[in-house]
């Protein structure tokens, strides 16, 4: 049985996909997926062992020059990709209008995806063969873990799903244990305030700390962070992989709301997830070892910590949580 997979971004959303391939491999072991996927995380599918091909998209990129798209043949050269052999189903797990004209429709092979009930944006649902309902008030990861099961008819497993991509990295054997601290990520107020992470560093001297980055605004952050910290690394730039590499030989992880706590959820590293204007009920980290802290779940104080939306959430608060999980 082969499948096309029709879920780009983002990064989180993409590691949300990986259990629903674990159940479909367990229901039906020869099962095979082909994925098609924003170009930046291109890396990830690549991860699960049933994946044989990925189809890079840069719809991103594409949608601000689709001149120069046109011109240079990347939609040429990607729809002949998309197109080169038929599929038993297409699945589209992202539930967009842009998704479901720009692959399923395209695509060789019946198509299913979310129904107007279910899907983000309603009128995608117009575009598929075989709509399908799912509960919206479920996590990302067992929503698509139930549209995968109903697609492809088999029973929806009990147990909490499997990310299956552990297994791909080799864990180093460091010469001291580590923890990794994830404090970027891509809108300000989800940000935890820079003096809340600088006391934990210190709360933390007895770690070797790492610091990943991925633009240069992270990277200056990551390196204030480390100012006149010995015990504090900051990485060096890092593909995916390279992150991955260095969260699964962690100790655990301290992370904002960003993809790169997925991708310690995901490799059952223990993660400790501050969420602030976002609530962790749908998209929270899912997975063994994982934990969110809220700060509206915690009385207001005085401190005017920027952005103010975390100050209850101290670091008083998050080393004595962590503590109990490392």
């Amino acid at each position: 049985m082969k499948v096309l997979i029709v879920k780009t971004s983002s990064m989180g959303d993409v590691i949300h996909t990986l259990p629903a391939l674990t159940d479909a491999a367990a229901a039906y072991p020869d099962i095979r997926f082909d994925w098609v996927v924003e170009e930046g995380f291109q890396e990830i599918p690549h991860w699960h062992p049933q994946v044989d091909n990925v189809i890079p998209v840069a719809i991103r990129r594409w949608r601000k020059s689709i001149i120069q798209t046109l011109k240079k043949g990347e939609w040429s050269a990607y729809k002949a990709q998309l197109q080169a052999q038929n599929y038993d189903f297409v699945i589209d797990a992202q539930g967009l209008l842009k998704s479901a004209l720009l692959v399923s429709k395209l695509a060789h092979g019946p198509s299913y995806g979310l129904d107007k009930g279910s899907a983000k944006e309603p009128l995608a649902a117009r575009f598929y063969d075989n709509p399908i309902y799912v509960d919206k008030n479920l996590h990302a990861v067992e929503r698509i873990r139930q549209l995968f099961a109903k697609a492809l008819n088999y029973p929806l497993p009990k147990q909490l799903g499997d990310f299956s991509i552990r297994p791909h990295f080799v864990p180093t054997s460091p010469t001291e244990p580590y923890l990794v601290f994830q404090h970027s990520t891509t809108r300000f107020d989800k940000h935890w305030p820079e003096e809340y992470w600088i006391s934990l560093i210190e709360k933390a001297s007895d770690w070797k700390i790492k610091l990943p980055w991925g633009s240069e605004a992270e990277k200056e952050r990551a390196e204030r962070l480390a100012h006149n910290q010995p015990h504090v690394e900051v990485l060096p730039k890092l593909s995916l992989s390279e992150v991955a590499t260095v969260l699964v030989s962690a100790t655990g992880c301290v992370s904002v709301d960003t993809g790169l706590s997925h991708l310690a959820a995901a490799l059952d590293t223990p993660n400790l997830i501050l969420f602030g204007p976002t609530d962790p009920g749908l998209v929270g980290g899912y997975g063994k070892n994982q934990q969110c802290l809220e700060a509206k779940n915690y009385p207001l104080n005085t401190h005017k910590a920027e952005p103010a939306v975390f100050a209850p959430l101290t670091p008083d608060i998050v080393w004595a949580t962590f503590q109990k999980m490392i």
